[in-house]
């Protein structure tokens, strides 16, 4: 894909506004920002200078440094510099910079002062009123930012994994119903597997296209249309999900099945491979001059352009181009992996269903052993255990357990973990567990220190076994609390125990990105489904999900393990 001016100058403006953060030579920082303008303002493409032999050299601002660097996007696509600069600045501090009335100077005070890294942070910041204490800014000022992250937060709606399966599994059973249909998948980042969901693209393969738009026009849940051709069409469901159709040509459908599902990033990336070799990739196939040479299936595409078929859930422009080419991408986790659920409830605290019930659900869905992990006593409002309860249940346990056949149920316990780092039971009950998963659930709005501490000391514990729900959010209703979760993951491999990958559609938290930080550092992850009835199971479907974004195989998940596997490498954590 061609390099214009307008991606040069964004490049440039980028690295200024991280040096301005950094607090940098101001000279260097002007140098950048006086060439982005150059280049943005520059009617001829630098581009296209470069390929006359042309000395940027020339234009106003642009010393033997910054043309080495223009020659470098150009060529590549890339700034090692900028790269240089995104590894050195956390990944989404830049993020506060689209917040309206925060420049690169505010945002420096906001990271040095106050440690504000995330959209989050700076909202709770905010909200708690420890912003106005900073120089140059003022009650007026945190106000104004309070809104504009209100604002920005509301700005598109996006829906939750799990609430946008309901409508495309719904809608593509429907499709796959209208006659002539061949082939339906939705793409978009709901095959990517994303948290949440900003629209729907699906697409359909038929005999005969004709119908097909209609019907899909008049689906009941549709409440208004917003465009119908002849092979395309835009919808928003009652719910207020947008869903784009396309028909496309079967010769055409694994290019479009690429392209639709994106990320933009990634394939932008594809298409500067595309170009290296003299070839063009698009929705609809990948191109030799006139010449299709790919198209009808995904694998084909990404053979033309000399890779292998890259999994959906990868496709982020976060390495898996340059594992592609080197051999290296991961072997992802399959739900069918899975032998196992270490974190569920029944209704003797805040569940539904009996521990008989829970276990059959867990083998009807094809698992060899199910943890049982009520709420220990801190959690009054789940009624939860005192080591009386808890020792009762694990009688129950024992009892039940030589009635079942081909499912086995494991004693445990989601023991709150107090504030000052101790469990909420004694050690005498948790010895006879099987497996302690520790949780916070409460005092959400410590230090990054304070909270940090805590989760460490309680790992600490010699009955400890897995970290519930690490960073403690619930998507769009609580922040995760701050913690340093890289400390975390590596006090997890010294102290030998594990990290939880809670698969609740409110949480799937862990982040897939601490995924893969916990995967090189050797940290095995449990992908459990929090499931508090029989239905729930069903929630390790995104959990799944979430693991393969995060590069995650088999071997890095700890309940893919046979039973008497698991048990040797819960003993030594016990």
């Amino acid at each position: 894909m061609p390099v214009h001016n307008a991606d040069i100058a964004a490049v440039f403006e980028e690295i200024a506004d991280r040096l301005e953060i950094q607090g940098a030579n101001p000279f260097r920082i002007r140098a950048y920002r006086n060439a982005a303008r150059t280049l943005g303002e520059l009617p001829q493409e630098a581009r296209a200078l470069l390929e006359k032999g042309e000395d940027l050299r020339r234009l106003p601002g642009i010393g033997e440094d910054l043309a080495a660097k223009v020659s470098e996007i150009v060529d590549t696509g890339r700034s090692s510099l900028l790269e240089r600069l995104r590894r050195e600045l956390p990944p989404a501090v830049t993020e506060l910079l689209h917040i309206p009335g925060l420049g690169p100077k505010r945002v420096k005070a906001l990271y040095h002062d106050l440690e504000v890294q995330t959209v989050e942070q700076l909202y709770r910041a905010a909200r708690d009123g420890r912003i106005r204490a900073l120089p140059g800014f003022g009650e007026k000022t945190e106000l104004n930012i309070l809104r504009a992250v209100e604002a920005h937060a509301t700005k598109t709606r996006r829906f939750k994994l799990a609430v946008a399966a309901q409508y495309a599994d719904a809608l593509t059973a429907y499709l796959q119903g209208v006659p002539g249909v061949r082939q339906v998948a939705v793409a978009g980042s709901f095959r990517r597997m994303r948290e949440t969901v900003g629209d729907l693209d699906i697409l359909v393969t038929a005999a005969a296209n004709k119908g097909v738009i209609q019907r899909f026009s008049a689906y009941d849940e549709v409440a208004e249309v917003l465009s119908a051709g002849s092979t395309r069409a835009s919808v928003v469901l009652k719910s207020g999900l947008q869903v784009d159709l396309r028909v496309v040509e079967e010769a055409s459908y694994g290019a479009a099945l690429v392209y639709f599902t994106g990320s933009k990033a990634h394939n932008i990336a594809i298409r500067r491979i595309a170009q290296k070799l003299g070839l063009k990739v698009n929705e609809y196939g990948v191109f030799r001059n006139s010449e299709r040479i790919a198209g009808d299936d995904e694998a084909a595409v990404y053979n033309s352009l000399g890779l292998p078929w890259i999994p959906p859930e990868l496709r982020e422009d976060r390495g898996e181009i340059e594992a592609a080419h080197a051999g290296r991408l991961p072997r992802l986790v399959e739900f069918a992996d899975l032998r196992g659920d270490l974190h569920a409830h029944t209704k003797a605290t805040d569940g539904h269903d009996s521990l008989r019930e829970m276990a059959l659900a867990a083998k009807e869905i094809g698992l060899d052993y199910l943890a049982i992990t009520e709420h220990s006593r801190h959690l009054g409002v789940a009624r939860g255990f005192d080591p009386q309860r808890l020792a009762r249940q694990c009688d129950e346990i024992d009892r039940l357990n030589p009635e079942l056949d081909g499912i086995t149920l494991l004693k445990g316990i989601e023991v709150d973990i107090l504030e000052d780092g101790s469990l909420d039971l004694p050690d005498e009950v948790l010895g006879r567990l099987d497996l302690v998963v520790g949780a916070v659930h409460s005092q959400f709005s410590l230090s990054r220190a304070k909270q940090t501490e805590r989760i460490l000391r309680a790992m600490d514990h010699p009955h400890f076994t897995v970290l519930a729900h690490p960073g403690g959010r619930l998507i769009d209703r609580r922040d995760p609390y701050d913690v340093d979760m890289l400390r975390i993951i590596r006090h997890a491999r010294q102290r030998g125990c594990f990290l939880e990958l809670n698969a609740h559609p409110e949480r799937l938290d862990l982040l897939d990105s601490q995924c893969q930080m916990a995967k090189e550092e050797g940290v095995l992850i449990s992908i459990n489904s929090d499931a508090h009835s029989r239905l729930d199971f069903a929630h390790l479907r995104y959990g799944v999900g979430q693991a393969r974004r995060g590069w995650l195989e088999k071997n890095d998940v700890l309940n893919t393990r046979s039973l008497s596997a698991l048990r040797r490498l819960l003993d030594r954590t016990m």
